[in-house]
């Protein structure tokens, strides 16, 4: 959510920000809205007080004798009129709420402008693509040999998207998540275990609700109204909503795995086959809570530990400055690490890494307080420490070997036994 006063002040210059993340921005209904909503409240303060006014005449009055029934009169009209402005004005401020939750956050002048994702910006490229003296397969042609995960079982129990790991592939996911935990907590990361189903407040408040509402699952039914978590972003976001944290508190380095549900509708394609792209996927998540004034710090600590991951399982990747039009929704600036996948022949994102400043704190009224000071909106970031499904696909294709094996990096070695390769089964 972006400060209504910041909109008042400076709408033009905010609004041209805002159109470089999302073209359809228009500030002036907003602003329109808000201007009536702020006549109303004057109204309805002068009302009150000519109301309260008038009452302690009565009370005069009574004292002196003399008759009140004119003045009741009045007071009766002055609440009516109070009653039908304050149902108005109550369903202005709603609608006002419901377009402001629609804008997404300004972005921050370092991210270049543009709504076209070819424009972002490589920062910096580690290792060289894998280059191969042999016919080299996809990750769906080295699952024929390895029988590491199935997909046509996953969609006969719950639809496409929906994969299933088996045997050695499923153990290889969970070594990747063992490493991924066991790093970001020897890093100073706390973990959590949170629920997998949310409420809709909380989607609101990570900025998820009420712009991609189609994309989420929900589960409905006669006592409850939950959401399946997009993302562990969203629970580690709502642990302190609407709470006031201490400035000593700060910063809070907090991490989660959790299986992560998403629609992605429309999203399927040649390109996007197998592990790829999934309506359900693993993701260890860094988050923190931060004072304004080190945000930036732990940005970097987060590409940091991200890039790191990737570096101790052997696989080269870009560092991708995301352009406006290409950031997410409640995000002022995000950096992608993207990495090699030689079956696709392209980088793909692993970790999407973001500053939201103040937007996520303030949907989700999360403040802290410095001594002897009002209290101020924190500022909380998020990425990816990572998302395996992608990197699960540049671990086959980057280590695969002539004679059909797979070699495990030496990081993952001890999360199986030892083993150094996974041998065709086929």
């Amino acid at each position: 959510m972006l400060d209504l006063k910041q909109l008042r002040e400076n709408p033009l210059e905010i609004e041209k920000k805002l159109k470089t993340k999302d073209s359809e921005v228009k500030l002036k209904p907003i602003l329109e809205l808000d201007e009536k909503a702020r006549q109303l409240k004057t109204q309805v303060e002068n009302l009150k007080g000519s109301r309260n006014a008038l009452s302690k005449e009565i009370g005069d009055r009574k004292r002196k004798g003399e008759d009140t029934n004119e003045i009741f009169k009045q007071v009766g009209d002055f609440g009516d009129k109070i009653k039908d402005i304050d149902k108005e004005l109550s369903e202005l401020t709603a609608a006002l709420n419901h377009k402001l939750s629609l804008l997404p956050n300004i972005p921050a002048s370092e991210a270049k402008e543009s709504l076209d994702p070819s424009d972002n910006v490589c920062i910096k490229e580690h290792g060289k693509k894998t280059h191969f003296s042999f016919p080299y397969k996809n990750h769906l042609e080295l699952n024929e040999q390895h029988d590491l995960f199935d997909l046509e079982r996953g969609a006969k129990i719950s639809g496409t998207g929906w994969p299933i790991y088996k045997g050695m592939g499923a153990r290889l996911e969970w070594a990747l998540l063992n490493l991924m935990v066991d790093f970001h907590v020897k890093k100073g990361f706390q973990q959590w275990m949170p629920p997998l189903l949310v409420r809709e407040e909380m989607m609101y408040g990570s900025g998820q609700y009420p712009k991609f509402k189609d994309q989420a699952y929900e589960l409905e039914d006669k006592q409850s109204h939950l959401c399946l978590l997009p993302t562990a972003e969203v629970a580690l976001n709502a642990l302190h909503y609407d709470e006031i944290l201490t400035e000593e508190e700060l910063p809070l380095k907090y991490m989660a795995y959790t299986p992560c549900f998403r629609r992605e509708a429309g999203a399927a394609g040649k390109n996007e086959r197998g592990l790829i792209r999934t309506h359900q996927f693993n993701k260890v998540e860094m988050f923190s809570f931060c004072h304004p004034d080190r945000s930036e710090a732990m940005f970097n600590t987060f590409i940091e530990s991200a890039e790191a991951l990737l570096e101790m399982l052997e696989l080269p990747y870009k560092r991708m400055l995301l352009v406006t039009g290409d950031m997410s929704f409640p995000a002022a600036k995000t950096v992608d690490i993207e990495v090699n996948l030689p079956g696709q022949d392209r980088y793909m994102e692993v970790s999407s890494i973001s500053n939201c400043t103040d937007f996520q704190a303030r949907r989700s009224k999360i403040r802290f307080r410095s001594k002897g000071e009002k209290p101020r909106f924190v500022h909380t970031l998020n990425g990816s420490g990572l998302a395996t499904s992608r990197v699960m696909v540049a671990l086959l294709e980057n280590h695969q070997n002539a004679d059909g094996s797979i070699s495990i990096p030496k990081a993952l070695q001890k999360y199986l036994g030892g083993m150094e390769k996974f041998l065709p089964k086929r």
